[in-house]
């Protein structure tokens, strides 16, 4: 066998990474804490009901698509997946809502009939969101990020204009539509990357490319089924997965990784890659020698945020839902705040909606619902039960304004799921759901690097260094630790 490689996490940047590494002959182990491997990916089941507990939405269908590629294989061996249409529904207020339709021709109608000139300005924009999902996604993300010297290609240099690195979202966004449902509409999208649209790169406009061009998608069976489909891929190519294994310690000898410690014992390794939480690693694993940046670097980081999340058994089906359901029926700038900029418990929160049983009945009994609902939340609040039943009661009395009916009554059991749980079970640092916020500062070179600056051996992947967070990137990161992995490991 070749050499011993080590990767940290079995989330969907370390299944990546696995994968990668034992296709190109290494002998790879790849450590799980939990049951099951996943990450924030994984389900819990209860009664013949099925919920997953973290990601809801399938975008970027092509950059999953490629990773199977990889391995001659395609998502459609793994699971069945549909297209939603519409894509989702976004409440604005009690009878007011948009359904946004899959065609992008229907699309840029609704632009039009909203605001005079919009849909032909969509089309620009999209013109523009485009150029940055092939370029700013398909090549600068795959790059390592260990230096700005990456990215001394003229090409690239010229195209960071076209990108739009400098100029903030908020206002590149204002250029193109004055109608607030608009403007919501497409800043909503940075909403996945965890920071204000004010302070995120236009350049994430790539986003909306990634909406309304190439769609919204379900695995039918639930997201879980990438992991799975990831797990299938990794046996395939050898890689041993050790479920139930919490890393202790990263053990160093003459400045090179030499074991890890899994529930007390010693595994020794040629290398690792954490994919673990970064801040974890950097600051629990490995001694304070060793680690590449201090308390201070990351107590200044800025994070993007946790969330509260509420899994919902119920005995009925509900109406007035789509799949997924937006509701941007308060104030966006005023919750945005009490998540950044005076972090605290939202007064009145937009939250999010999914009702997944609308698309696969297998996932709940006949004639009963599966509901995830969603408030994005500053990191490092004080998360008590009180706290949690509060917001369960808001949330229930909104959704019964927009959907007309009383659920409270109908549930059979409840679920929630916030900052106590993402570092029980992830680490997380102080309980974050999305990894660093995507500022222009914490983008691309200014991320927290990929390999270690003090050990030859030791590489990072997940949402806490490139590209950031979400299921593609997160998919990417593990691939581009595991290309120099192995072209460092090879060339020694």
């Amino acid at each position: 066998m070749g050499k011993k490689v080590a990767v940290l996490g079995g989330g969907f940047a370390g299944l990546s990474a696995a994968s990668i590494m034992a296709k190109n002959g290494f002998d790879v182990s790849l450590f799980e804490k939990n049951a099951d491997v996943g990450g924030r990916a994984r389900k819990f089941e209860k009664d013949g009901f099925s919920f997953d507990m973290g990601p809801t939405w399938y975008w970027m269908p092509d950059i999953i698509e490629d990773f199977f590629q990889i391995f001659g294989k395609s998502t459609s061996d793994y699971f069945e997946l549909q297209r939603l249409d519409p894509s989702y529904r976004v409440f604005f207020g009690k009878n007011d809502f948009l359904d946004i339709p899959s065609s992008l021709d229907e699309i840029i109608n609704l632009f039009e009939n909203l605001e005079k000139g919009a849909g032909a300005n969509l089309r620009k924009y999209l013109r523009e969101a485009e150029y940055k999902y092939t370029v700013g996604l398909k090549e600068f993300a795959f790059k390592p990020a260990l230096s700005i010297v990456e990215f001394f290609d003229w090409r690239l240099i010229s195209s960071a204009f076209k990108l739009h690195m400098f100029k903030p979202f908020s206002s590149y966004v204002r250029k193109h539509f004055k109608h607030p449902y608009l403007i919501q509409l497409v800043e909503f999208h940075v909403l996945f990357l965890g920071a204000k649209p004010q302070n995120t790169p236009a350049l994430f406009s790539l986003m909306s490319y990634a909406d309304y061009a190439l769609g919204t998608w379900y695995p039918v069976g639930g997201m879980n089924k990438i992991a799975q489909a990831m797990q299938s891929i990794a046996e395939m190519t050898g890689v041993k997965i050790k479920t139930n294994e919490n890393i202790e310690s990263i053990n160093v000898t003459s400045g090179t990784v030499s074991s890890v410690t899994s529930n007390g014992v010693n595994y020794d390794v040629d290398a690792v890659i954490a994919s673990l939480d970064y801040q974890h690693v950097d600051q629990k694993l490995l001694s304070s020698e060793h680690s590449s940046y201090s308390k201070k670097y990351w107590e200044t980081r800025k994070l993007a945020p946790s969330c509260l999340i509420f899994h919902l058994a119920l005995d009925k089906k509900i109406d007035n839902l789509q799949h997924h359901n937006l509701f941007f029926d308060a104030d966006f700038q005023k919750h945005a705040e009490e998540i950044y900029d005076r972090p605290q418990w939202p007064e009145n929160p937009l939250f999010y909606v999914c009702c997944p049983t609308l698309t696969d009945h297998t996932l709940a009994p006949e004639g009963k619902e599966v509901l995830f609902l969603l408030i994005p939340v500053a990191v490092g609040l004080d998360d008590n039960e009180e706290t949690r039943e509060k917001y369960l009661k808001l949330l229930l009395q909104r959704l019964t304004v927009h959907t007309g009916e009383d659920i409270s009554k109908h549930i059979l059991f409840k679920r929630s799921y916030a900052h106590k749980e993402f570092i029980n079970d992830y680490n997380s640092f102080k309980g974050n759901a999305y990894g660093l916020a995507n500022t222009l500062m914490q983008t691309s070179i200014f991320k927290p690097k990929i390999k270690s600056k003090k050990l030859k051996n030791l590489y990072f992947a997940g949402q806490l260094t490139v590209p950031g967070p979400g299921i593609p990137p997160a998919i990417i990161s593990g691939q581009i630790a595991a290309g120099l992995a192995t072209k460092e490991m090879k060339a020694k």
